[in-house]
């Protein structure tokens, strides 16, 4: 029983040491290594300061900004200061009255604060959240309906403004995953830095 007993704290004491310490050890080391920037949380810096992350959306309504998608989370609202304790879907199907309700409510928003028609397309991506709520990118077609906003609110030309979101655009991942995308912070951060 003690022979037992012994064997089986040995085994413990290894196993802790191996998955415990050793192997969270090795993959830090070689995530740092090879890939510092994502392992850091793909943090952007700008004026010598963390102003976010590639990674994970900001709230921003302000009309010399491109806007990011709907969230269903806090975050957007401005009220929380953990955006990840925040992450999360509204688990509302295609038939739920309430998402109706809050599609057609940002659809009339987007149009008054864009001046488009009662009829004009809206890019899906401006009317309903992400699943994560804290997604980063904006499709090419939701930077580009904004682009007159922003350019009038700041006072340039739209043509400076349209040239800055095509320069955005980044394509599919590995060339075929996914669809092309624009990272609202760092559009955001290259408009700041044209005035």
């Amino acid at each position: 029983m003690t022979k037992t007993m012994l064997t089986a704290l040995r085994m413990f004491v290894m196993l802790t040491l191996i998955t415990g310490v050793l192997y969270p050890l090795g993959i830090t080391l070689l995530a740092q290594a090879l890939f510092p920037v994502q392992a850091n949380g793909s943090l952007i810096v700008a004026a010598d300061r963390v102003v976010g992350s590639a990674l994970i959306g900001q709230a921003n309504q302000e009309a010399r900004y491109f806007w990011p998608r709907p969230s269903a989370v806090s975050y957007m609202d401005g009220a929380a200061t953990d955006a990840l304790g925040s992450s999360g879907a509204t688990n509302l199907g295609p038939t739920s009255a309430l998402l109706a309700d809050q599609v057609q409510a940002r659809a009339a928003a987007f149009r008054a604060a864009h001046q488009l028609a009662e009829d004009a397309a809206i890019p899906a991506d401006m009317l309903l959240a992400s699943g994560s709520g804290l997604d980063p990118h904006i499709s090419p077609a939701a930077a580009r309906i904004q682009i007159a906003r922003v350019a009038a609110a700041r006072g340039v030309d739209a043509a400076d403004v349209t040239m800055l979101v095509e320069q955005h655009v980044e394509g599919p991942q590995l060339g075929l995953l996914g669809a092309p995308r624009v990272d609202v912070l760092k559009l955001n951060l290259a408009l700041d830095g044209i005035q």
